[in-house]
């Protein structure tokens, strides 16, 4: 079942979800590149005094984005709403989302992210102005709810969709969770049945048994990939690959090969040192470099953290690049490479 967005019909029901610090245009082109249906830009603030920041400016679509481009805004303000939306429509965007999912406090303590969820008023005069300033999709992020027994998805749900918003995107936890605990997907289930617009869960999908079991309870139209994908972008591939095979044979999926993952790593962290320049891209890559090599000797904890100790030490962009392709050179002959298609994201 194809999932579309407006008039543009996506490849793949498997998404990638925005995520600030992490979506950056390297990663949202590796994502692309292994099958991600969607990548969505990091969230963009809407106060227009800080459009000019080195922060917003690198958050903004770049040359390498391939089609649909989605950018997500976040704020408060209905009429600086619109006005971001506008702005990165005319930058080349072809989605604008709105985040009201972020549980983080610094942008719930200004009343943005999921604490709008806390004012259905000012959601729907948020979203009737964003859908009305744009001639392209609007999308929603969302959470559950505030707290637990604030549980109000089904709500703002219908606002959405009353207000001209073409799908939501829910995480199955409240604000007051953040990342804790456990998604819970009877509210997802709600929200599907209580909308005609596509619905998409995320939160806790990090095997195919968990996706099949989310796809089939809630009836959603597509999953959102988020923290699951760092270290590990070709996860994408993964679960596009058990989605187009059939039951009887989903045994003999392809493998992700070390060969792939070390040469993704690499050219990864090239591009994040083009993108922010050398001594930005060198901090920058250090926290994806932890993911990925968690995600490949995790298993082995004194190894993981001698190399952690010994590559963060490195501030220079060659030097890190090099060492990083040294180490993984190395690391091929200690890992076994037949692994099982489940371990290639555990």
């Amino acid at each position: 079942m194809c999932l579309k967005i407006g008039p543009y019909s996506l490849s793949s029901r498997i998404l990638l979800a925005p995520m600030a610090g992490i979506t950056d245009a390297p990663y949202r082109q590796l994502c692309h590149q292994f099958g991600a249906g969607l990548t969505p830009a990091e969230m963009i603030t809407s106060d227009p005094s800080l459009r000019n920041s080195k922060k917003t400016q690198q958050r903004l679509l770049q040359n390498t984005d391939q089609s649909p481009r989605c950018v997500q805004i976040v704020g408060t303000e209905p009429d600086k709403m619109a006005q971001a939306a506008e702005f990165n429509a005319k930058l080349g965007a072809d989605i604008i989302d709105i985040n009201m999912g972020c549980p983080a406090k610094k942008v719930c303590n200004k009343l943005a992210g999921s604490a709008l969820m806390q004012d259905p008023s000012l959601v729907k005069k948020i979203l009737t102005e964003v859908v009305k300033a744009v001639d392209i999709p609007v999308t929603l992020k969302m959470r559950t709810g505030w707290a637990s027994n604030k549980k109000n998805a089904k709500q703002i749900a219908k606002i959405a969709e009353d207000a001209g918003i073409t799908s939501i995107a829910i995480h199955g936890r409240t604000r007051n969770q953040a990342y804790t605990g456990y998604a819970e997907y009877e509210t997802v289930r709600q929200v599907k049945q209580s909308v005609a617009i596509p619905v998409i869960a995320n939160g806790d999908i990090s095997s195919p048994e968990d996706a099949q079991f989310i796809l089939n309870y809630t009836q959603v139209d597509a999953l959102m990939l988020g923290r699951i994908t760092q270290g590990q972008p070709w996860i994408f591939q993964a679960f596009n690959q058990q989605y187009s095979t059939s039951t009887k044979v989903k045994n003999h999926v392809k493998p992700i090969t070390y060969k792939t993952k070390k040469n993704t790593i690499l050219t990864h962290i090239s591009a994040i040192h083009r993108h922010y320049g050398t001594d930005q891209g060198v901090r920058i890559a250090r926290k994806h470099i932890g993911w990925y090599l968690f995600k490949l000797v995790g298993h082995k904890p004194n190894l993981l953290k001698r190399l952690k100790q010994e590559i963060f030490k490195i501030s220079d962009a060659d030097l890190q690049h090099h060492y990083l392709k040294n180490c993984l050179h190395n690391l091929e002959y200690t890992l076994s490479d037949s692994k099982d298609y489940y371990s290639s994201y555990e």
